[in-house]
């Protein structure tokens, strides 16, 4: 009614009908690849989404790649951080989560964030391998569609001033579906006085007399899904961020999803389409007659509208904001939560997935 405040939903209602796992093939290939080339390789470089730091760890990589040095890159950070007193506050802990483990925070399309992480790896490379003839030798792991693409090719353009991108890279998961050859990100190093790093990128003010390196090379693996998503919730942050395909959720949903987030934030963020609403379809019909995106006799396309407004969101279009409640505590009831539910049994999460297709197929006949 006219003159009365609007009031978003505190709760999401439970969809215990949507699937709870995305493990295919070619994932559980390229996990059983990984583990038998990490014999070779001197540092795990694992991505996770700056915006679902919680939801986007794969247990399966600390199950599987046991036994090697590991740095934690968060991702896409240009998609949630702002600058504020309480996005920093929130990055101390984060960085407290994963002590003593190196944490960093990259926005690919950033040199700064990009030099960040080239550096780690240079010291790295210096500290750990400097004896290897053959370079030191990197794998960057992660949830499907988290940036292992793109920010290899931001490492290689900065590191080796080479602008061709050599991963593919793409808005849906699954682009990279094998593991490929190494790509060179850090150029082999043999005069010590010019490899001095920066205080901030090393931690010390200068690389001892010792600092030569043979090069650093990156290997790129497709993305890994977890066995058995621990709850509905979680299975809609990562659809709504891109790490399984649009056609496993439907979209409407991931816009319900977003309109409450965006709810609890702030309404204006959509207020060029429509004012406050908890209705996702009278704001889907909204963005459609807007947007243009309109079916014969003028009848909206309701799902064309939801696509359109997902990718809006994840260009950052629709609010910069992270899906994750950040706490001190957060990832170990996270791990808690996933070892409870036995997260790293195959056996489970092809039971689990054979039995949602047969509750899908069920309502498909049953609404025909």
């Amino acid at each position: 009614m006219a003159g009365m405040s609007f009031i978003p939903r505190t709760v999401f209602p439970h969809l215990d009908s949507l699937p709870r796992s995305y493990f295919l093939g070619h994932h559980r290939a390229g996990l059983s690849k990984m583990k038998s080339m990490l014999s070779s390789i001197d540092l795990v470089i694992e991505c996770r989404d700056y915006r679902v730091p919680v939801t986007s760890r794969n247990p399966l990589f600390e199950e599987s790649l046991a036994g090697r040095e590991r740095v934690v890159v968060y991702t896409k950070r240009d998609l949630a951080f702002n600058g504020n007193p309480e996005d920093r506050k929130r990055e101390d802990i984060i960085r407290q989560w994963h002590a003593p483990s190196k944490v960093l925070f990259c926005n690919h399309h950033s040199k700064r964030d990009v030099r960040k992480v080239l550096d780690f790896t240079k010291q790295f490379a210096i500290d750990y391998a400097s004896d290897s003839l053959l370079g030191s030798r990197m794998m960057v792991v992660g949830m499907p569609n988290v940036g292992k693409s793109s920010l290899l090719n931001a490492l290689r353009k900065e590191g080796t001033g080479k602008g061709r991108k050599v991963a593919h890279t793409g808005a849906q998961p699954g682009v990279t579906r094998k593991i490929g050859t190494s790509v060179k990100i850090v150029e082999p190093s043999r005069d010590p006085s010019s490899t001095s790093l920066s205080p901030s990128s090393s931690g010390s003010s200068s690389a001892s007399s010792s600092a030569i390196h043979e090069g650093v090379y990156l290997l790129d693996t497709p993305g890994v899904f977890m066995p058995y998503v621990p709850d509905a919730e979680s299975m809609l942050k990562l659809a709504l961020c891109g790490s399984v395909k649009d056609t496993i959720i439907p979209p409407t949903t991931l816009v319900d999803y977003l309109l409450f987030h965006l709810n609890l934030i702030s309404p204006a963020l959509y207020a060029d389409y429509h004012p406050p609403t908890n209705d996702v379809m009278v704001l889907l019909d909204a963005v459609a007659r807007k947007t243009g995106r309109l079916q014969k006799g003028g009848i909206p396309d309701i799902e064309g509208a939801a696509l359109w407004t997902i990718q809006r969101w994840r260009a950052g279009h629709l609010g910069r904001f992270l899906l994750d409640q950040v706490t001190p505590d957060a990832l170990e009831r996270r791990k808690h939560a996933d070892e409870a539910l036995g997260m790293v049994s195959m056996n489970q999460a092809r039971k689990a997935d054979k039995e949602a297709r047969k509750a899908r197929q069920r309502l498909k006949f049953a609404g025909e």
